[in-house]
Parts: C-alpha cells; sequence; structure tokens
C-alpha cells in the first residue's frame, strides 16, 4: 500500500473541517488490479462463469430475503420487535427506484465483487453507489473522506450532487468492507480469491466450445510432396480452414491430413472443471452442493449444511449489515437493527413447525408466539407456557414418595 501526496486544494474546494495542507489518496491495492493486463474483463468473467456467478447470485439473495427489523431491549434485557422511527425511515423505502431485497442484495454484490460496499445517505434516503467510481481520502489529519467521480446524471442520485466530482465526508455514508489485507479502509473480495481459478475454467469452456462449433475435429497436420510454394502452401491451408469439417474435402498432388490426436483422460477436462469448481466456493465460504456444483453428500441432511451455510457464508455479511445500519440511522437508546434470519427456512414449514413445536413443549414459547411465527392468530389461553406434569425440581425428587 503506498501513499501518494496529492497537491494543496484551493480553500474553496476543501470540504468542511479541512483547514490546510491538502490530503492523501489511498491507491486501489491489488484487489482492484487484478483485472488489469488479461484477456477476460471481470464483467465478462462474472456472467461467463456459472459458478462464479451463482455464488454472487446465491448470497446476494439469501441475504436480500431477510427482512430488517428494529429491536429494542426491554427492562428485563429481552429484545422486542418495535415500530420503524422516524429517523429510519430508509429502512421501508431505500430510495424512489429499489425495494428494502434489491437494495440489500446490491449491497452484498458490490461487497462481494469489489471488497467494498459504499452507501450514500442523503435526504432520507440509501443509494448504493459504484465503488469503481469512488476514491478513499485521508486528510492530514486523519479524517477520512470519499471523492465520487459521478459522470454523469443519470446516476441516480439526488440532483444536488450533480453530474462531476465531489468530494464527502465519512459521516455521510456507511462503508462495509471486506478484509482489509492492505490498508483498513480498502477491503479485499472473494473475486480477487477465485479470479484465476475462474479464468481457467473460462479458457476450458470456451476452447471446448470452440472445439464443437468445429464439428469435434481438432486440428491436424496437412503433408504434400516437396516444392509446394509459399503461396500455394497458404491458399490451401485457407481453402482446408475454411471448409466445414462435414463437407468433402478434395485436394491433389498426394496429399495427406493428419488429425493431433488428444484422449479425454489425458486432458481431465471433467476433473480440472469440478477442481475449479470447488476453488471458486471456496473463496466465497459456501458448500458446492449450495450453488448446484456437486450432489449432497451421501447421509447428510440439507439442513445441516443449510446452518453450515449461514455460518460460514451469510452471518460476516449479516453481522455488518446490522451494525453499520444501527450506528449509522442513529437509532434511539437501546433500540438496533436485526435481519430475520427465520426467512432461510421459510420454505421449510415442517423443519418450522419442528423447531417451534419443540420451543412450546420445553416451555420457551407460548403457544400464541408460534402461532404468530405462522402468521395465526392467537387462541384462548394461548398467552401460558406449558410444561408437563411429571418435570419437578430435582431438590423434590422423592419428597412426594416420602
Amino acid at each position: 500500500m503506498r501513499w501518494i501526496p496529492f497537491r494543496t486544494k484551493a480553500a474553496t474546494d476543501q470540504p468542511s473541517g479541512f483547514n490546510s495542507g491538502g490530503w492523501r489518496r489511498i491507491l486501489e491495492p491489488f484487489s482492484g488490479a487484478w483485472q488489469r493486463n488479461v484477456e477476460v474483463q471481470q464483467g465478462e468473467l462474472l456472467t461467463s462463469s456459472p459458478t462464479l456467478f451463482a455464488c454472487l447470485d446465491r448470497i446476494s439473495s439469501d441475504v436480500g430475503k431477510l427482512p430488517w427489523r428494529v429491536k429494542q431491549n426491554d427492562s428485563n434485557g429481552i429484545p422486542r420487535t418495535v415500530g420503524i422511527p422516524a429517523n429510519a425511515r430508509a429502512l421501508e423505502s431505500p430510495n424512489d427506484y429499489q425495494t428494502p431485497d434489491a437494495f440489500r442484495r446490491a449491497w452484498i454484490l458490490s461487497k462481494l465483487q469489489h471488497g467494498n460496499a459504499l452507501i450514500l445517505k442523503a435526504a432520507g434516503q440509501m443509494f448504493v453507489l459504484d465503488w469503481t467510481k469512488v476514491q478513499p481520502l485521508v486528510s492530514e489529519f486523519g479524517d477520512v473522506f470519499y471523492r465520487l467521480s459521478l459522470g454523469s446524471k443519470q446516476n441516480l442520485l439526488p440532483e444536488r450532487f450533480g453530474d462531476g466530482e465531489i468530494t464527502i465526508p465519512a459521516s455521510d455514508v456507511i462503508h462495509d468492507r471486506g478484509p482489509c489485507l492492505f490498508h483498513q479502509l480498502i477491503g479485499v473480495p472473494p473475486v480477487t480469491a477465485a479470479y484465476w481459478t475462474a479464468l481457467k475454467a473460462y479458457h476450458i469452456t470456451r476452447n471446448n466450445a470452440e472445439l464443437f462449433s468445429n464439428g469435434s475435429v481438432l486440428g491436424g497436420l496437412l503433408t504434400v510432396p516437396a516444392g509446394l510454394s509459399e503461396e500455394d502452401a497458404k491458399a490451401l491451408k485457407d481453402y482446408w480452414s475454411n471448409t466445414k469439417p462435414t463437407d468433402t474435402r478434395v485436394v491433389g498432388a498426394d496429399a495427406k491430413f493428419t488429425a493431433f490426436a488428444s484422449k479425454a483422460v489425458d486432458s481431465q477436462v471433467v476433473e480440472q472443471l469440478q477442481l475449479s469448481e470447488k476453488s471458486i466456493c471456496q473463496a466465497f465460504n459456501v458448500h458446492p452442493f449450495i450453488v448446484g456444483a456437486e450432489s449432497l453428500p451421501s447421509g447428510q441432511k440439507p439442513a445441516e449444511y443449510m446452518r453450515s451455510y449461514f455460518v460460514l457464508g451469510l452471518q460476516q455479511h449479516v453481522n455488518a449489515m446490522e451494525t453499520l445500519l444501527t450506528r449509522a440511522l442513529n437509532l434511539p437508546r437501546r433500540q438496533y437493527i436485526q435481519l430475520d434470519t427465520d426467512q432461510l427456512l421459510r420454505m421449510d414449514q415442517g423443519r418450522r413447525a419442528e423447531v417451534y413445536g419443540r420451543l412450546v413443549t420445553d416451555g420457551i414459547y407460548s403457544r400464541n408466539e408460534a402461532r404468530a411465527q405462522f402468521d395465526l392468530p392467537p387462541v384462548e389461553g394461548g398467552d401460558q407456557l406449558l410444561v408437563q406434569q411429571q418435570d419437578v425440581p430435582l431438590s423434590r425428587v422423592g419428597v412426594n414418595d416420602a
């Protein structure tokens, strides 16, 4: 990580609270350089690698479907769901063009692709910014600013931000960072770790596509008797290359064609692709079967893997979003943001019924509290906790018999 001195700006150009001397610019570490001087650009690779695309889509969509809840601890320290306060209405409608689900998904996609998600807070709304147009800055006093290169009036931001370049303080944004391997303001995305593996799989798939588009015929060596001029050789090569493999070729001068041999066992295409898929999933902390890269291992229950998937692949993003939003929205005392992770089991009614049924029989939930989780109305007498009659304290064991 290098620090590049930036020229002193005029007083009229300096952000509020900026006295003199200018600021230092944080250069993008290798996390942004991974797509330089390579044949395949990031966008092409993300959309052409099924496993890489599936990891991005699965994680972002799963976090996106977890609704926000505002929690508040009561006098006993027990969290209760409360209404959204006036200064946090952006939770219900982040902006004019995104639903809360789409906003959360855009947040996580930016973090997974770039290692950073920068959320602009403006006019009671929130906007996910394009990280490729953001430059973190640190003043000589240690204050953090962000320079936004907006570029166009069609950037979907409020009109006051215009279409040029603007520098804003860190208090106006929410910055969610991935692992900060080089600098604490620059996160490194999992796409970086998966890049070369995905690139190898991309070339394997592309080469196979070119092979099958050529009628599954490999190249070869066309030999003719000695004395063939360079011009005739080029014409013969062009004729042979431009003829479809299914067409009949007629070449005189006792020419012979010898195809290049290739064995599927030697190339191990399938094994290489499977290894690439597992390596990509490893970078995103998800099991390959979660994104369809392999079948569920025999003898394993899907619920166990889903629990592991949440702990390894989702929880870090969920916790970061909850903490950052709680701090940024200035919620009243003892209130905080929490994502409703029960929605991950929304389609598994059997599993949910088993869990809440056990909570009721163990005296942790009342029947009405459990029914509320299934959008069912309360029933008479359902507010009391139920326990089995034979359950007695250890201190009372044998007392009745005596």
